[in-house]
């Protein structure tokens, strides 16, 4: 359902998650930086910090494009090679549901951005209130990230299991991950009512890489709306 929130309001929640979580990095962390628009807000109040002399060790992004982002913003940049363990990963989300399970990978960051969030001692996501839901894959379609030469079988796999996929497309041209492979975005009518199922059975498909469905790692999340912020955190 449509929400009845203009993209002004949207980008300013945008804004108000992304400083509420740059308020929680500390002195000497590395940092995990996320993809997206609302990854950038985070980017954005993380560089203002360290302008006003926040010193973090170093920071991994999941994309080219927040590396570049951060480093023009005077973040210093560091690789999982070089510290494959980091304290904080911030990131958005396409959907997020009441057990703070998690579509990812609108931007075809996913693979990445999963490998940054399990490197990370903590993940907190970021979001506006739109991208809260009751059930995931309602809204937004399920990415999954695939070696290009098992597209043919991967989509056969896919009919077997009734599920319908396109193959993502940018710019008129197949769109390549920065990982030289291609996504599928999968839908699902009902919604996906058990994530970890889905997952499972996906990653059992050869030529899989990774899907979107994020779960049993997230933290926190702060989602920001009309009301202002609100945390969440995993249901105990």
């Amino acid at each position: 359902m449509t929400q009845p929130y203009s993209q002004q309001e949207r980008n300013y929640w945008k804004q108000i998650a992304g400083e509420a979580a740059a308020k929680l990095v500390e002195d000497g962390m590395f940092i995990g930086l996320g993809t997206g628009s609302t990854a950038k807000a985070f980017i954005q109040a993380l560089a203002q910090r360290v302008q006003a002399g926040l010193h973090i060790a170093g920071a991994v992004a999941s994309s080219q494009e927040s590396a570049d982002l951060a480093a023009s913003l005077g973040i210093p940049i560091t690789t999982l090679d070089l510290h494959p363990k980091l304290d904080l990963y911030v990131d958005g989300a396409d959907e997020i549901d009441p057990d703070l399970r998690l579509i990812k990978g609108g931007g075809g960051a996913l693979l990445r951005e999963k490998i940054v969030a399990t490197a990370s001692k903590r993940f907190i996501v970021i979001t506006d209130v739109t991208k809260k839901v009751q059930c995931l894959g309602l809204t937004f379609a399920l990415p999954i990230e695939v070696v290009p030469f098992a597209l043919a079988t991967v989509l056969l796999h896919l009919q077997t299991l009734e599920i319908p996929a396109q193959l993502r497309q940018h710019a008129g041209d197949t769109f390549i991950t920065e990982n030289h492979n291609v996504i599928l975005d999968c839908t699902f009518s009902n919604g996906i009512s058990n994530p970890e199922r889905i997952h499972t059975q996906l990653h059992n498909i050869v030529g899989v890489v990774e899907t979107g469905l994020f779960y049993d790692i997230v933290d926190q999340a702060i989602i920001a709306g009309p009301e202002g912020i609100e945390v969440l955190n995993p249901p105990t």
